[in-house]
């Protein structure tokens, strides 16, 4: 009888710690319905930017910039002015920094390099704005 108490209360906890396992990720509001890429996985690289000053992320969605710092620029968010894009930070601090795609406002770099022209307009999806 003993062990079958100690399995029950194993599983009970199992199932108490499963669903932190499944909420690891958060879903976001959408900042934006459609993106401009340069293919329609927004997988090639736009643009070349330098950042102009520091920007400090206000969630998950958003990368930390560093002024000086090369950032690749994948898409523009189409909504509300391009006022932010999505990229991948290169420089001085990427060794200390993960390397990941996040977004950030266009106002905190400036364009250095033009590599692909942004003529796809795709649709965003819940995936964009995904927190891990």
């Amino acid at each position: 009888m003993e062990k079958h108490c100690v399995s029950w209360a194993l599983l009970l906890v199992l199932c108490g710690l499963l669903p932190l396992a499944t909420q690891a990720g958060k879903q976001m509001p959408k900042l934006s319905d459609k993106k401009l890429c340069a293919d329609s996985e927004c997988s090639h690289p736009i643009l070349i930017a330098r950042a102009l000053q520091d920007y400090y992320p206000q969630d998950c969605r958003f990368i930390p910039i560093h002024q000086g710092q090369s950032v690749y620029v994948y898409a523009m968010l189409k909504d509300r002015g391009n006022l932010f894009w999505s990229g991948s930070v290169q420089g001085s601090y990427y060794g200390e920094q993960e390397a990941r795609l996040g977004y950030f406002p266009s106002s905190v770099v400036e364009e250095t390099h033009a590599l692909m022209p942004a003529d796809i307009e795709v649709k965003t999806d819940k995936w964009d704005f995904y927190c891990y």
